[in-house]
């Protein structure tokens, strides 16, 4: 599974090899870790490298000193593309985690990304506690670090006899691009404990060879306040907050000799930078005389290694509230022992797939044999918080984050927003799981909206825009898909027989009720900066969070969640509540092509046709008129008119029009229009495997949300403050134009009779196929994929790569799994019947 190219050789030097990047997709990065000549502030006495004796700093050296240079270089976050994330398999104790002698919990999550462990958090889902960890080498003039000089593949640690991953434990390997050394690193986290465990051999195939450990810590979701030190051999991370989180790592193999510092200016990378050697040591960042803090790194150096001769080193990464805690949790992870901590975190995860009823048969319905379904089951449950069950997150990353400030705290995507997750307890339930969906229907209580929000007033029952999985509120815009989604899903859980209809009457009057009722109603909202008077079905924001107005993919939620509440209302005896949402429900119903469908269109499709279509959005629901959409994410607003997006195609999905809708189709030979200029294109052709071309689409017509197509800035870097920002291929509309295949394939009865298998199988090889293609190496699905227009950024994106949005995107992961179980079942998962009864 290479996920690089060899790039072009040259030679190796000092002053040349620290800026020779040998993966394209880190170029950018390479500078800011080891682009420091020299270093400000040595003292003469610091301990030499090249003593024949090991030198650790210690409290109690006589050499011992405070590292100059505080704050350091400003801190980012890692590269958002990543190629793994991983955490133990908890399973639940009465739809909760709670701790216990005999099911301890440990709330240690970890990602990684070009070759090397990137953000890893501790506690709450979204608290980062580490930047980055990698290893950096030094030989005959050269010094190597393992991310830019290296040729990295990665592969499962624990696969079935068809190749499927079963435990999200990872194999890198990481090989220098001239020969002289590789590493392989096995990565897991700890069941048992709050640690990380990662498993490294180290083989040299030169004489004179040295690693180095180079920790990044970002203590409690932040770079710019820590601080470090080094005790005896261990090195210890956290900020001067008293309630601070503590890191802690050690190895089985003591250092040679240990050193921190402030990044760019006395850390250990810029110490090697002039010579290849540690030669000035400092064991702390802060003292009582002198409390600094800022952006601190670690470096410790192992034994030089002998040719051909590997090193096996055992390293764990403890967590704590204090010092104590963290550092007893490393400890006892290098004394279980790399195969019984590696044993029961694969257990966990086996554990966890054994119980999804629905996965093999749904294999058959891969083109890769399963591989990407089973890995995308653990992704989704891997991106649940572990104190609030049921929070899931929409993905374990921060978008574009090398370059997005770590200053003060962020959760990136590392959040709750009740549209991404409706899509992943959807697919929870697809496959079988039927406890996850539950919960995670159960914890949506936590972020509706009520009399005791705090700083609320108006009308309750819609559901916050975006929240810390603790429920903090952190986004308050009102968007009514997020507000259908929890009663859809609540009806899906009764029909399937996951709620009794005890729990369904509970969660009526508990949730259920007061979102329809604002469906219907809507209201006036006052928190925070929002205060607005919404009438449903005009949205403060739509499905993309930008624009308010009448939205066909909103509206076709609200219908669909009024429909779902009129029946659950019916069956529990709120009669009067039923018929006010199905009369509400059919007159938005009747409404829908007043407001959405242009007769007045300004497009044409591949054939010159000029026909009525569906507007991505319709500020005022007046689709013919000239008014302009909001200028956002760095374009200029448009004529209505102009923009597309293919969200019409969930009035199919939901039941609220049949696949054949003439409307729906001449629609659809828009988005398939190729020949619109390109920043009014949504589709692309992309290769898979096989060599056919499948198809990818964007959100929408002029969509600034991606990179600058003349200078390649990512969106972080340039955002609103570029014209030429552009929002590329997302994934999974791939598989939301395969449930609308499979719907249109239904309802012209080719899914029966003696071609029916065949076409099945050209629905799968396109749809499922197309999303498969999108996986990276191991087999993360992005947020986005390089289109192929414009500048291809420092990294050199092929056609088809996913960016550094955001991987793995939940959502992504969630559509595959309902597109498979889709094409599986032959009929559309998260369709609802009950919507063309109710309508009729």
């Amino acid at each position: 599974m290479a996920s690089t190219t060899v790039p072009s050789q040259q030679a190796r030097s000092f002053s040349d090899r620290r800026n020779l990047s040998r993966k394209p997709i880190a170029l950018a990065i390479a500078a800011s870790l080891i682009g420091v000549a020299s270093l400000t502030g040595c003292s003469p006495s610091a301990p030499n490298a090249d003593s024949s004796t090991p030198t650790v700093a210690n409290p109690t050296d006589a050499n011992a000193q405070i590292a100059p240079g505080a704050p350091g270089k400003a801190p980012t976050w890692a590269f958002s593309g990543k190629t793994g994330i991983g955490t133990s398999y908890e399973p639940y104790t009465q739809g909760q985690y709670q701790d216990s002698a005999q099911n301890p919990i440990s709330r240690v999550w970890f990602s990684v990304a070009q070759g090397i462990l990137t953000e890893t958090m501790y506690g709450l889902i979204h608290n980062a506690q580490l930047k980055e960890l990698q290893f950096v080498f030094t030989g005959n003039g050269f010094v190597d670090t393992e991310k830019d000089n290296t040729i990295s593949s990665i592969e499962y640690l624990d696969t079935d006899a068809n190749g499927r991953p079963q435990s999200l434990a990872y194999k890198i390997i990481n090989r220098d691009v001239e020969g002289k050394y590789q590493i392989e690193k096995h990565i897991f986290t700890d069941p048992d404990r709050d640690t990380l465990m990662m498993r490294v051999t180290f083989t040299a195939f030169e004489a004179g060879i040295t690693p180095h450990l180079y920790v990044n810590p970002h203590i409690d979701n932040a770079g710019a306040n820590d601080i470090g030190r080094i005790d005896h051999q261990a090195l210890i991370a956290r900020t001067a907050d008293p309630h601070s989180s503590v890191m802690t790592v050690k190895s089985d193999i003591d250092f040679a000799q240990a050193t921190t510092g402030f990044v760019g200016v006395s850390d250990g990378l810029a110490d090697l930078a002039d010579n290849g050697k540690l030669d000035t040591l400092y064991q702390a960042t802060s003292s009582a005389e002198n409390p600094t803090q800022g952006n601190i790194a670690f470096t410790a150096s192992y034994p030089v290694l002998q040719a051909n001769q590997p090193l096996n080193v055992n390293l764990a990464i403890g967590f704590g509230h204090d010092e104590t805690s963290s550092l007893a949790n490393a400890n006892a992870s290098l004394t279980a022992g790399y195969d019984a901590v590696l044993s029961q975190y694969n257990a966990g995860w086996h554990s966890y797939l054994q119980s999804l009823p629905a996965m093999l048969a749904m294999a058959q319905s891969t083109t890769d044999n399963g591989k990407l379904l089973y890995t995308s089951a653990m992704v989704l449950k891997a991106q649940e918080d572990k104190t609030y069950a049921g929070a899931l997150i929409a993905s374990l990353s921060n978008p574009w984050g090398d370059t997005v400030p770590a200053v003060t705290p962020s959760t990136g995507y590392k959040a709750v927003w009740p549209r991404d997750f409706y899509q992943c307890a959807m697919a929870f339930l697809a496959m079988g799981d039927t406890q996850t969906p539950k919960v995670a229907f159960e914890y949506l209580k936590k972020v509706q909206v009520s009399d005791k929000t705090p700083g609320f007033s108006g009308t309750p029952g819609w559901f916050l825009q975006k929240t810390h999985v603790d429920g903090q509120i952190e986004w308050v815009g009102v968007q009514l898909d997020q507000t259908a989604m929890p009663i859809m899903l609540g009806w899906k859980l009764w029909q399937a027989g996951v709620l009794s209809q005890a729990e369904l009457s509970h969660w009526y009057q508990e949730m259920l009720k007061a979102a329809a009722d604002f469906l219907v109603s809507g209201g006036e909202v006052n928190l925070d900066w929002n205060h607005t008077q919404i009438t449903p079905p005009k949205t403060q924001q739509e499905r993309w969070e930008e624009q308010a107005g009448y939205s066909p993919s909103t509206t076709a939620a609200v219908i669909a969640g009024l429909a779902a509440a009129s029946d659950i209302a019916k069956a529990v005896n709120d009669s009067d509540a039923a018929q006010r949402y199905l009369a509400t429900a059919k007159t938005l119903n009747q409404q829908l092509e007043k407001h959405l469908v242009t007769t007045q269109g300004l497009l044409t499709d591949s054939q010159g046709i000029k026909a009525p279509y569906y507007l991505r959005l319709s500020p005022n629901g007046e689709p013919n008129t000239a008014e302009t959409l909001a200028a956002n994410n760095g374009r200029v607003g448009l004529d209505q008119r102009q923009i597309l997006d293919g969200g019409f195609l969930e009035l199919v999905r939901y039941g609220v029009r049949g696949a054949t809708d003439k409307l729906i189709n001449q629609s659809l030979a828009l988005v398939d229009n190729t020949e619109l200029e390109d920043n009014l294109r949504l589709k692309y052709s992309f290769t898979a495997k096989d060599g056919s071309s499948v198809p990818g689409f964007r959100r929408y017509g002029n969509d600034g949300y991606g990179e600058d197509t003349l200078t390649g800035a990512n969106y972080a870097e340039s955002g609103s403050n570029s014209d030429n920002q552009r929002g590329r291929v997302w994934p999974f509309f791939t598989g939301e134009r395969g449930h609308f295949e499979l719907a249109l394939a239904s309802a012209k009865g080719e899914l029966s009779g003696a071609n029916a298998q065949q076409t099945k199988q050209q629905l799968i090889n396109t749809y499922v196929q197309g999303m498969e293609t999108f996986a990276n190496a191991g087999l993360m699905l992005p947020e986005q994929a390089w289109d192929g227009v414009g500048n291809a950024t420092r990294y050199q994106y092929q056609l088809g790569q996913g960016t550094n949005s955001a991987t793995p995107l939940a959502w992504t992961h969630a559509e595959y799994i309902k597109l498979v179980r889709s094409m599986s079942d032959g009929r559309v998962w998260d369709n609802y019947p009950i919507v063309p009864e109710a309508l009729k």
